[in-house]
């Protein structure tokens, strides 16, 4: 079977959402459920929601769905009634987008991967449907208060950096393969004490809060549908946040303001600011933090080596890419995304701008 994909150059589908005058609802929903063929049943999905004009990013597995969407308001119906239809997915629970401007997604990418969550685990023992207790906001709330409680972020240190709930450890992984381990090595000889887990929607933490009690611990809790779902509760039912700053999210918005908290500084200038940006320079795209000053002296970019190449013509950018290594030693870049470079540092010693 051909595979179903979209081959419409980005710039022109960012342009058409821009432009367009649909309203759309931006959600994200998951479930660990067997799926037997994914490759099949990931066909069968592009076309449907292809046909309903929706976009976004949705991972397919034999261990279950992990999506972010952005699905029109007029056919909304018509696409609960779809998911209805797959007794994988049927009854699941969706997500609405906390701060949703309805430009999340400009185009459909649906993946067939190994896991809806890459997570290094190869033991073949572990039963990640078997989780820990779910805690909303107000069981969430309680537990946070009690300073015997241990508060665990699952996500990456690029997402806690901006927004953290109180008392919580954040381990400073890149992915969440690498956060498992540091996780139970910081959890070391308290197995028998409270702890209570956090990410952005729940579906990290469903499966990390089933590894720490494979791995002995007693009393595992996890904050059910994440950040998002926690504050839908506390605006609905007018309770405090124990969430402090920005929710990271991994669509063009990038994030979602919780409270006017501004816990991080600028990776340039060190002033305090939580905006992330991805260098403009098309050959780098590494994410950081920039404030609006440090935006427009740079252009958008990380450096002035960045800079000046994203100040050349097109054409000339694609040459000067042709036979490079994607983020390897011939790159363009000044280093591999993500890898937290001194940028502050990387400056000083930087070539001036053009």
């Amino acid at each position: 079977m051909t595979l179903l994909v979209n081959k419409i150059n980005k710039n022109v589908l960012k342009q058409l959402l821009k432009e367009e005058n649909l309203k759309r609802k931006t959600i994200s929903f998951y479930r660990y459920v067997y799926i037997p063929n994914p490759i099949d049943f990931r066909n069968e999905l592009f076309k449907i929601l292809t046909d309903l004009n929706c976009f976004g990013r949705i991972y397919l597995a034999h261990e279950g769905i992990n999506a972010q969407m952005s699905v029109p308001e007029i056919n909304w119906d018509k696409f609960i009634k779809q998911l209805n239809n797959f007794p994988y997915f049927k009854g699941i629970s969706i997500k609405l987008a906390i701060d949703d401007n309805g430009k999340s997604f400009y185009k459909l990418v649906v993946k067939v991967k190994s896991k809806i969550v890459s997570d290094g685990i190869k033991d073949p023992d572990f039963d990640p449907s078997k989780t820990g207790n779910y805690l909303n906001a107000i069981e969430f709330n309680k537990a946070i208060e009690d300073n015997n409680t241990i508060v665990i972020d699952m996500r990456n240190h690029y997402e806690s950096e901006v927004g953290r709930f109180d008392r919580a450890f954040c381990p400073d992984a890149d992915t969440f393969r690498e956060e498992l381990p540091l996780v139970v090595n910081h959890l070391k000889g308290q197995e028998d004490k409270k702890i209570i887990m956090y990410c952005t929607g729940g579906i990290r933490c469903e499966k990390a809060s089933a590894f720490l009690k494979y791995k002995g611990f007693k009393d595992v809790n996890h904050l059910q549908g994440g950040i998002i779902q926690y504050t839908n509760e506390i605006k609905e039912q007018n309770l405090d946040s124990k969430f402090r700053g920005i929710n990271f999210v991994f669509d063009e918005r990038i994030g979602e303001r919780i409270t006017p908290d501004i816990l991080s500084k600028c990776h340039q200038c060190n002033e305090p600011c939580d905006t992330h940006v991805n260098c403009k320079n098309d050959d780098c795209h590494l994410l950081f933090i920039q404030c609006e000053t440090c935006a427009k002296k740079m252009s958008g970019c990380c450096t002035a080596e960045c800079s000046n190449i994203a100040s050349l013509p097109i054409e000339q950018q694609r040459e000067l890419r042709k036979g490079r290594i994607k983020n390897g030693p011939e790159c363009l870049s000044v280093y591999k995304s993500r890898l937290r470079p001194n940028l502050k540092e990387i400056l000083k010693k930087s070539l001036p701008l053009k």
